[in-house]
């Protein structure tokens, strides 16, 4: 019996969300950007701090939300920030609830986003000059040059 329960959880969580889901998550990730970047927070880690929102994630119930966060400019390697956000998460809430019209607004947490960071490191990758020759080399051989 357990591991059917199981298994029906992990479906859940493989599921694509709904087109609700998306709309919602997409509200949130607008006000949430929103109150982030008029710089109301007291955390001294958070004043002053660019902080661009890149996706929300919402569970099905649309009671809990996941932000994804890149800081810009040397803040990203501050280990500090999910820690004050998760402190200002109740606030954050409070703020967003006042935005976006939902019978119960989600409970908020935060996670980096590495999605650019990583991007440019392959970026990186690609233009060094060992690896450019190899993919000029790939390309004449395989025509498509």
């Amino acid at each position: 019996m357990g591991e059917r329960k199981g298994a029906k959880h992990n479906m859940a969580r493989n599921k694509k969300p709904s087109l609700r889901q998306l709309r919602v998550a997409e509200e949130l990730r607008h006000a949430l950007a929103e109150v982030l970047a008029r710089g109301e927070l007291r955390d001294p880690k958070l004043r002053g701090r660019a902080i661009t929102v890149t996706e929300v994630r919402i569970s099905p119930d649309l009671k809990r939300a996941t932000a994804f966060i890149t800081p810009l400019g040397d803040e990203f390697t501050d280990p500090d920030i999910l820690t004050a956000l998760g402190r200002a998460s109740s606030y954050l809430q409070g703020e967003i609830g006042r935005r976006v019209r939902l019978k119960f607004t989600p409970r908020l947490s935060f996670e980096l986003d590495d999605r650019f960071n990583l991007a440019s490191k392959i970026n990186n990758i690609l233009r060094e000059p060992g690896v450019s020759r190899d993919l000029a080399d790939r390309e004449s051989i395989d025509g498509t040059s």
